[in-house]
């Protein structure tokens, strides 16, 4: 019989030294239970083949393990580097995890350009230009943008569009941009607001408000009063932009303040982003913990996996102190290329700032626990009305959204105990070249059969909690019909799933249910779980109705001059100027292209070439 437990990690620890590195704990399945990192691994290991003296919580962990790895490092610092990446990448069971870990937006303003754009940036910073951020949200960056704009009127237009106009667009009637594209503001003006915007996003606002306040007062001496009136209007509109940004604080110029509040087994960690000495929002987490995790360990496990993919700013304002704070603080260093410095406040405007995150925290979490409370409540009644065995911990939902079969997308959202999990939701560019237009059921039998060829692919050993538990389906019997054949056909069978039709005259409200095997039925009218169901069928449409919005307005939006080699901005604005559109140009004989100005000969053959060998 081979060892687990106490007694397989005695065997361990026999093997090992004193190296720093990291260890992986895991279970008969060969499933990751645990990771954790060590500054000497022999004598961290060695407190888990300890007989007694563990939280019920490490007790469970230590009887399921029956394997374990080990990776040695150099330094602890790197042991830290790779537990987080591990965490993250593993997802152990035992583990605080990190669940929303999405990127945070940033502005731009570009560079390479005589006229810079101002745009919102979200991602790996690989264009060229000055970044501003992180945002808490993209509402935050947008409505930043949108003052900003009112205050500098830097455009906001792509390159291409920039170089195709011939005359100002709306945003220069309504005053949120200069007109450079045409000329009505010059090139020298123009870098001076670029250079205010940067100088206000740097945090040198009040420079700016008294320079704006000179310029107005010359104004109105001179009797420019149209222009008097501009510049009091732009110091209106950013004395509204730092207003809105709410708390500024005086002596913090670029930090996270970080607070997390523990209650009835959740954690939530609200982290406010301060740049420039601007509050630029924040964002709650509800990272995955248990019973017995303390505030230091939950704190630096969200440090860790928080910054493993941002670079960290140059102080984290804690709510909590954390055990291995030098040791947390070296590795952010080291991978800002700069010093980053944790600080547990007891006192001063760092104390202000972090109890007002953490009044943030403890209220989120009360809404939070509330809302999940609801949430539990109605899974277990989709449970008892779908006659499922247990409350379903993931929903998954289905719909298609066409125009007579063009720009076909399958949409796919997911929910479960913590509501709508949009992180995991899906879309499917329907590539049935052999499909009716309009085959509704075709469509759903390419979406399902390319969801679970992959799930099985992916796990077939069904260990991951990316495997449903519940199917919705948007349609009655035919679509139910569709969806139990693919299933069939992978091999799928106990993957329960419910048809969701509009019932009589399509009316809101008299939905009918299509289950295999059973008679078509429907729920009482006022029946909570009814409007559960309604909300995510409604999700799910809304999802699919934005996905095939988005692919067809790509595709009305495409310029067939772009995929011709040798076209760039002027030659295109030429074309369009001479001709009034693509359609024009691709109908054109080859002597008109040859006398628009601009286009050689040879080009113009490549141009003819190009739509009449398409043709």
């Amino acid at each position: 019989m081979s060892l687990t437990g106490a007694n397989l990690i005695l065997k361990y620890v026999r093997q090992l030294d004193a190296s720093p590195g990291v260890y992986r704990m895991l279970d008969a399945q060969a499933r990751v239970l645990y990771v954790g990192k060590a500054r000497n691994l022999k004598a961290r290991v060695s407190n888990y083949a300890r007989p007694t003296g563990h939280s019920s919580r490490i007790a469970r962990m230590i009887s399921e393990t029956a394997q374990m790895m080990f990776l040695t490092t150099k330094t602890e610092t790197e042991a830290l580097l790779l537990e987080q990446n591990l965490i993250k990448q593993l997802k152990p069971r035992y583990n605080v995890l990190l669940r929303d870990d999405k990127s945070f937006p940033n502005i731009l303003v570009t560079k390479d350009h005589e006229f810079p754009q101002i745009k919102k940036h979200r991602g790996a910073k690989k264009e060229k230009g000055a970044y501003y951020g992180p945002f808490a949200s993209a509402g935050a960056v947008n409505k930043s943008l949108n003052q900003l704009q009112r205050v500098f009127q830097l455009r906001n237009c792509s390159d291409a569009m920039f170089e195709t106009r011939t005359r100002p667009c709306l945003q220069y009637q309504i005053k949120r941009c200069s007109g450079p594209c045409v000329g009505r503001i010059s090139a020298r003006d123009y870098r001076a607001s670029v250079k205010d915007a940067q100088r206000f996003l740097s945090g040198k606002s009040t420079e700016i408000q008294e320079r704006l306040a000179s310029q107005m007062a010359q104004a109105s001496e001179a009797m420019e009063f149209e222009r008097a009136a501009a510049l009091r209007d732009r110091i209106r509109a950013m004395t509204q932009v730092q207003t809105n940004q709410g708390i500024n604080p005086r002596t913090v110029n670029e930090a996270d303040v970080i607070a997390l509040h523990i209650e009835g087994g959740q954690a939530c960690v609200q982290v406010f982003f301060i740049r420039a000495n601007q509050n630029w929002g924040n964002r709650d987490f509800y990272p995955r913990i248990s019973a017995d995790h303390s505030h230091a360990e939950v704190l630096e496990a969200f440090v860790g996996q928080f910054y493993s993919s941002k670079e960290a700013p140059r102080q984290l304002i804690l709510s909590h102190d954390i055990e291995n704070a030098d040791l947390v603080s070296a590795a952010l260093s080291e991978a800002a290329g700069r010093k980053v410095e944790l600080i547990y406040p007891q006192r001063g405007e760092k104390f202000e700032l972090v109890s007002g995150a953490l009044r943030n925290s403890k209220e989120s979490l009360a809404l939070r626990m509330s809302e999940t409370a609801t949430q539990a409540k109605l899974l277990r009644g989709i449970a008892e009305a779908f006659d499922l065995d247990d409350a379903p911990k993931r929903i998954e939902v289905f719909d298609n959204s066409h125009i007579q079969g063009a720009h076909a997308v399958g949409a796919m959202i997911v929910s479960g105990p913590d509501g709508f999990l949009k992180n995991q939701y899906r879309k499917f560019n329907i590539r049935g070249y052999n499909l009716t237009p309009g085959d509704d059921f075709g469509m759903m039998k390419e979406v399902m059969t390319r969801r679970f060829t992959r799930l099985i692919k992916e796990d077939p050993g069904r260990t991951s909690e990316s495997w449903p538990d519940l199917l919705l389906i948007d349609g009655g019997a035919g679509q139910v019909s569709a969806v139990a054949e693919i299933l069939e056909t992978l091999g799928v069978e106990d993957v329960p799933m419910v048809g969701v039709a509009k019932g009589v005259d399509r009316d809101h409200g008299k939905e009918e249910f299509y289950i295999p095997g059973r008679s078509v039925f429907a729920l009482q009218r006022n029946d909570p779980v009814l409007y559960f169901v309604q909300r995510m069928r409604d999700e799910a449409h809304r999802f699919a109705i934005g996905t095939h919005r988005a692919k067809r307005a790509k595709a009305i939006s495409a310029n067939p001059l772009d995929d011709i080699a040798g076209i760039g901005a002027s030659r295109k604005r030429a074309l369009l100027a001479h001709f009034g559109s693509a359609k024009a140009v691709s109908r054109a004989n080859l002597a008109d292209l040859k006398a628009v100005d601009g286009i050689s000969a040879a080009m113009a053959e490549k141009i003819y070439d190009f739509f009449h060998e398409k043709g």
